[in-house]
């Protein structure tokens, strides 16, 4: 190919995933140039329609500060989350973040989001969500996260005016970094396996997490922790990569979410005996403890042959029944009819079978608390990114108001450097677009007779890092994983991509994909090695106690030819000191 063969496409700021946080940083840039009036293009890149995007599979809420005169405040949801967290949040960013969390839901109120409501009008709050002291969560039934993307999506429809543009189905393989500044974004077209050049000023990560790593798991096919890879390659550097959550529960045998709302609602977790265990555990908080002590405390009971087992898969059961069939179905109807539909149970009359699940990953790309990266021009927010608020365990309903907060933070900082720098477009980066064209044409489809099949390996990752990366662990199977983990990624060179054909060939994006949950399997692997005490959801049988003195730090990591450079940085405390966690 030569130079005059590059297709590029100019915007002044990419946005990369069209979530909840891609949705909610475009609209805030149109709001802020319709006030500067200063006319801003935006492009928006997605691997999926924006409307599949896994954003829309949130069934909780979203925790938020409302209900002051009745005792809630923004002190104690900052207490909460940081509790939550194992006090390995940055507590100056969680504070901020509280605070702007009533901001979003008013903004969600005026663009007609369907949020339950009290006779009076007022927006209903529940309890809902396992480690809040207070009811804060307001929902839309247990479809939250669709009805917050459909309102942003059609929101933004209505104000882009020409200056949005989608770019649906493109597959973001590369970024372009020189002397610590964006240079553009190159990225796969897959309909017609084309490579595209696209320039601009300012790049926000949108992407979010990377749930398929895993076996089992809550999250879509396409959370492949494309965007962590791709900026680790690019030199930003990764947070907290050891601290990946685990749902309670996941439906038995698929691992899909059952909302932590059924439990908040008042859904009881039983072992094989017809006993609510969680009282051995959280006796405080039973069933609405912090995730990683449910998530710990069912895995307990299945190791004490306190479980039942169903589909080959040992588990506890969730019972429902007692909440009768009104309360299911105005506050519970997708997972009444999810458990129909995949199981043929009825959740007003039958056990529900659950085990814990890859679910969340509150690690991503080393923010400050206002998204900004280490390479100017690059931002980050939502799953994709680590600033830290979640620390080593994150609380329910934070994720929802963690994107759209963020979102709109990064949507002001885009505008805010535009306006201060005006960098202007750089040059593109050719000698990064004919290495990514080598790689597509030459390496992947180029090769020939190889003795691995993607889906064979990817198949060994998610069995590695669930056996061995999971929700305990040990230095031995850590060590295990990462000597599989590399031969992985030293077999990805012998893999043939069988389907030559240039339209929407999966073959090839499932090899991109599983070339990125390698890279950062990899990386998960190592620093939970390094972590040498248990907190919050990292757990290790080798070290069962929490280490102030020694771990009360943040784990960063930064490509090298050589492997992953690891660093440490101070937790930022501001009024909380560690103190022993109990519910």
């Amino acid at each position: 190919m030569g130079e005059e063969e590059v297709e590029v496409v100019q915007h002044d700021i990419i946005v990369l995933g069209a979530g909840i946080t891609g949705l909610r940083a475009a609209i805030e840039i149109v709001h802020k140039s319709l006030i500067l009036n200063k006319k801003i293009s935006v492009g928006i890149i997605s691997k999926v329609h924006p409307l599949r995007s896994h954003s829309v599979s949130a069934e909780g809420g979203l925790g938020v500060v409302l209900s002051i005169d009745k005792g809630d405040s923004f002190e104690l949801h900052a207490w909460d989350t940081v509790k939550g967290g194992d006090f390995l949040c940055d507590q100056d960013a969680v504070e901020f973040f509280v605070q702007r969390i009533p901001r979003e839901v008013l903004f969600l109120e005026h663009v007609g989001m369907s949020w339950l409501r009290n006779m009076d009008g007022t927006l209903f709050q529940s309890q809902r969500m396992g480690g809040h002291s207070f009811p804060r969560g307001v929902f839309a039934g247990d479809k939250t996260g669709h009805y917050i993307m459909r309102s942003l999506f059609d929101y933004l429809l209505s104000i882009a005016d020409g200056n949005v543009n989608f770019y649906n189905e493109y597959f973001a393989c590369a970024i372009s970094v020189k002397n610590n500044e964006y240079r553009g974004l190159i990225a796969l077209n897959m309909k017609n396996s084309e490579l595209v050049y696209f320039l601009s000023k300012v790049l926000i990560f949108a992407t979010g997490g990377l749930g398929r790593i895993y076996k089992t798991t809550t999250c879509a096919a396409g959370v492949t922790a494309d965007g962590m890879a791709i900026a680790y390659r690019a030199g930003l550097r990764l947070k907290d990569m050891e601290f990946t959550q685990w749902h309670p529960t996941g439906l038995v045998p698929s691992g899909v979410l059952i909302s932590e709302a059924a439990r908040g609602e008042g859904g009881y977790l039983l072992n094989r005996h017809g006993e609510r265990f969680m009282k051995h555990y959280a006796p405080n908080r039973m069933e609405t403890a912090p995730r990683d002590i449910v998530t710990r405390a069912i895995m307990w009971e299945i190791e004490k042959g306190n479980g039942y087992e169903s589909f080959g898969v040992k588990h506890v059961m969730l019972d429902l029944r007692h909440l009768g069939k009104n309360l299911i179905e105005e506050r519970l109807p997708f997972i009444s009819k999810l458990v129909k539909k995949k199981l043929g149970l009825d959740p007003t009359q039958d056990l529900i079978p659950v085990r814990p699940s890859l679910h969340y990953m509150m690690g991503g790309i080393h923010t400050d608390m206002f998204g900004n990266t280490d390479v100017r021009g690059v931002f980050a927010a939502g799953e994709v990114a680590c600033v830290s608020i979640h620390g080593a365990n994150r609380l329910g309903t934070n994720a929802l108001a963690d994107c759209l907060v963020y979102g709109g933070v990064v949507g002001e900082q885009a505008i805010e450097y535009l306006v201060k720098h005006d960098p202007g477009y750089p040059e593109i980066d050719r000698e990064a677009y004919r290495k990514t064209v080598k790689k597509i044409y030459d390496e992947i489809y180029g090769r020939e007779g190889g003795e691995y099949s993607v889906y064979e390996l990817m198949d060994n990752l998610r069995e590695t890092m669930e056996n061995n990366v999971g929700i305990f662990r040990n230095e031995r199977d850590i060590k295990n994983a990462l000597k599989k983990i590399r031969e992985i990624k030293s077999s990805l060179s012998k893999v043939t991509v069988d389907d030559k054909d240039k339209i929407y060939n999966t073959w090839l994006v499932d090899y991109l994909q599983l070339e990125n949950m390698v890279e950062i399997a990899e990386l998960i692997a190592t620093c939970a090695l390094l972590r040498q005490e248990s907190r919050g959801s990292h757990y290790r049988i080798d070290y069962p106690n929490r280490d102030d003195e020694k771990w009360l730090y943040h784990t960063l990591v930064k490509y090298s030819v050589d492997g992953p450079e690891i660093s440490y940085s101070p937790v930022v405390i501001t009024k909380w000191k560690p103190v022993e966690r109990k519910y």
